[in-house]
Formats: structure tokens, C-alpha cells, sequence
């Protein structure tokens, strides 16, 4: 019998590439929020019960970080009590679970990049909403492994890296901030990741997964250009100029400094994390090729 994979959030970015990259020989269940609410215990049981699936990689967020501030009963039924409907139905069926978290259960002081033990003190809504969601699967599920992640993007779906290639093919210069340093990952690259840790079955506990490097928003934002410039997708460069976080007021206060420790993970994963900017480039020519 292959082994039966539950993927939630199967229309977001990261759901469509785990999709994409899944390895061969599984069945994969790939339910949204227009197939399932994962907030409704009882849908969550019952999809369960038709389903049986041996693990699951929830993909499913509530990631709107500034709309969280005015909507924290959403972001909090869909990262935290979702997330335990999802363990505590894996915690009755024996299946494995596997939880995406963020870097936003760190209030960005450090200087060092955060450890899976670092102490988390999330800034905002989101933040703790996401920070809730880790506890409560350990909790319902002490065998879950829960896998942090930063600055996602693809070629699908609302990202960064799209925003800017619209504004650069709209405008001829803009400002970006450059005081909020972390690194990209490219959900692909997070998918693969996913995946090696569903053939380690023995993994549970916290890790950390981004692509490697560091930058600022401003530095990811002129890497952008260049290499869109250089494929074709953006007829000029534009002027591109560093702003502090202060210029550019949000309801949610982003983490300054959001560099996660990924050595356990490459350890774990027996992998070494890409270049950031590899993985721009990967993405952006997929993205010229759709």
C-alpha cells in the first residue's frame, strides 16, 4: 500500500509545489479551505475517517500579517485551533503530522541567527497566532515536527517577488526597506525539504528551513531586478532606494533582524541549503517559461 499524504493549504504556494515535487509512489489527499475547514473539528474527524491518511504536512495559514492586527480571531482559529484539530486527529489515527511555523515567533533582536530552542517573542498578531499553533500541535502531538520557514515565494499565487516585478515594470524608480534583514525561500526548495523529512521518520521536534544567504528586503528587491532585467522579464533596471522600516509604517511591526539557524536541519536532511539568489533566478526563469 503506498503511504497516503493528507497536504493542506493544497492551493496555496507552498501546497501547489509539495504537489509538484512530491516523490513517486504516494497518495496524495490535497484538500483547501473551499474542500475542507480545518477550523470545524468535526470535518477535520470525518475527513480523517473516509481518508486514513498515514501523515500529514499541514500547509494551510493565515498569513495576512497586517490585516492579523484587526482580525485576531481569524488568524488565531486558522494557525493555532486548525493546527490542533489537525494533531489531535492525528494523535486518535496514528498518523504523523508534520506543521510549517514562521520566523515570526521571533521579535527580531538578535544579532546571531535564531536556533529551533532560541527564545520566541512574537511582535504582533500573526506572530503569536503562529506561535499558539506550534504549541498546541506539541501539545495534542509531542512526536510532530514543526518546520519554521521565512520570506516565502514562488511563481504562484501573491509574493514579494511578484509585487516587485509589477511595480519595476510600472514605475521607473521606488524604495524598499533595508533595515529588515532575513533570507528568501523559495516555496519549491521548502517543499523539497518537507519532503526529505517525510522519508525520515524518526524526525519530530522543531527545525528550521529557508534557502541560505542573508539579504535585506532592499537587497532581495535589486536582486529581483537584476535578474529580471537579465531574463527578459523587465525591459530596465529601476532606481531602487533603501529606506528605513519607519518611512514605510504598517499595523504589524516586523521582525529587524529574522535569520533562522538551519544547521540542524541540513544536518538532519543530510542537505545543504541553496543560495538565495540560485533560487531567485530558478524561480524567476520558471516564472518567464508559465
Amino acid at each position: 500500500m503506498p503511504q497516503r499524504i493528507l497536504i493542506t493549504g493544497a492551493a496555496g504556494q507552498l501546497g501547489r509545489e509539495l504537489q509538484r515535487s512530491a516523490p513517486p509512489g504516494l497518495e496524495l489527499v490535497a484538500v483547501n479551505r473551499d474542500s475542507l475547514d480545518i477550523t470545524n473539528a468535526e470535518q477535520v474527524r470525518a475527513l480523517f475517517a473516509t481518508t486514513f491518511p498515514d501523515l500529514v504536512i499541514n500547509a494551510a495559514a493565515y498569513t495576512a500579517v497586517d490585516k492579523a492586527e484587526s482580525e485576531p480571531g481569524e488568524a488565531m482559529a486558522v494557525n493555532c485551533d486548525a493546527a490542533a484539530n489537525l494533531a489531535k486527529a492525528c494523535a486518535s489515527s496514528g498518523a504523523r503530522l508534520l506543521h510549517v511555523s514562521t520566523d515570526f515567533v521571533f521579535d527580531g533582536t538578535a544579532s546571531s541567527p535564531y536556533a529551533p530552542d532560541a527564545k520566541t517573542s512574537p511582535l504582533g498578531e500573526y506572530g503569536r497566532s503562529k506561535l499558539a499553533g506550534e504549541a498546541a500541535v506539541t501539545a495534542a502531538l509531542p512526536a510532530a515536527l514543526v518546520m519554521r520557514t521565512a520570506w516565502v515565494y514562488s511563481a504562484f499565487g501573491g509574493n514579494f517577488v511578484k509585487t516587485m516585478l509589477r511595480l519595476m515594470a510600472e514605475r521607473q524608480e521606488l524604495s524598499v526597506v533595508a533595515d529588515q534583514v532575513g533570507t528568501p525561500t523559495w516555496a519549491r526548495g521548502l517543499a523539497q525539504a518537507l519532503w526529505q523529512a517525510v522519508a525520515l521518520p524518526e524526525l519530530e521536534g522543531i527545525y528550521h528551513w529557508t534557502d541560505a544567504g542573508v539579504c535585506s528586503w532592499y537587497d532581495f528587491a535589486v536582486a529581483i531586478a537584476e535578474e529580471g532585467v537579465e531574463l527578459g522579464l523587465l525591459q530596465a533596471m529601476p532606481a531602487i532606494h533603501p529606506i528605513p522600516g519607519s518611512a514605510y509604517p504598517t499595523p504589524a511591526q516586523r521582525p529587524a533582524y529574522s535569520v533562522l539557524d538551519k544547521d540542524s536541519t541540513w544536518q538532519a536532511l543530510n542537505t545543504q541549503g541553496t543560495h538565495w539568489r540560485v533560487q531567485l533566478r530558478a524561480m524567476l526563469q520558471e516564472l518567464k517559461e508559465l
